[in-house]
């Protein structure tokens, strides 16, 4: 008993620094690691209308990206008003996007709803879906919130790929999920791709960033960590 006490916490001990020297590494390492895409800010400096500024929204396990919305965003997205959710109402500013699990990222609106099943799909395998609501103003100094400034074209890449990440019924629209919105002002739709926490909804946003020039870590599952490697290895 004595002998597998310590041997017990070595290889605890083993793995608590392969997963912090994993997680350092993956917001250290840049993705990709030679970037062919120049500064937007830089590119476009003085030209202010040429620039969409878009929001990374954190909390403490989940990120999500708000598009400001213009008519052109309203209408690539004019799906949405046959579900209930109008981009083109009045007092709508974003359109804020997300993906994650089926099963923990509908059936969890708050901590308090937190239930075994979702816990164990998300370490898992799980279906995907993205997350869609719309929101009004959004306070960009708090600090869950990062700016992210990008020219048309880079903002254009990040529409399509959002968009691409929509599974799509026979008639070739979305297919919203029945009944699991959060309220009035959200949908669930499937989404392209399985679910699992080691590559879960912050990889997705990452992936989506990467999209538009910008680098990120080369893994980095938790907000804290994608927000730093942001900042890290762009000028934002």
């Amino acid at each position: 008993m004595g002998e597998r006490q310590p041997r017990f916490l070595r290889y605890t001990a083993a793995a608590a620094l392969f997963v912090v020297t994993s997680l350092g590494l993956g917001t250290l390492v840049p993705r990709p690691l030679v970037s062919s895409v120049p500064d937007t800010l830089a590119q476009n400096a003085g030209s202010a209308d040429e620039i969409r500024t878009v929001l990374l929204l954190s909390s403490a396990i989940h990120t999500d990206l708000a598009l400001p919305v213009d008519a052109d965003v309203a209408e690539q997205f004019a799906f949405l008003a046959e579900d209930g959710l109008d981009p083109s109402q009045a007092g709508v500013s974003y359109i804020v996007a997300g993906w994650g699990g089926r099963s923990f990222y509908s059936e969890t609106p708050t901590w308090s709803d937190l239930k075994p099943g979702p816990v164990f799909s998300a370490l898992t395998v799980d279906r995907s879906v993205m997350h869609i609501g719309l929101a009004g103003n959004i306070d960009q100094a708090h600090s869950s919130v990062t700016r992210i400034e990008l020219d048309e074209d880079a903002f254009e890449q990040l529409l399509e790929s959002i968009l691409a990440s929509f599974s799509s019924g026979a008639d070739g629209a979305p297919i919203v999920v029945s009944g699991a919105n959060y309220g009035d002002f959200d949908r669930f739709y499937e989404a392209v791709g399985w679910f699992n926490a080691v590559v879960g909804c912050n990889i997705w946003t990452a992936r989506m960033l990467r999209r538009t020039g910008l680098t990120t870590g080369w893994w980095t599952p938790l907000p804290a960590l994608l927000s730093a490697s942001l900042h890290l290895h762009n000028d934002l």
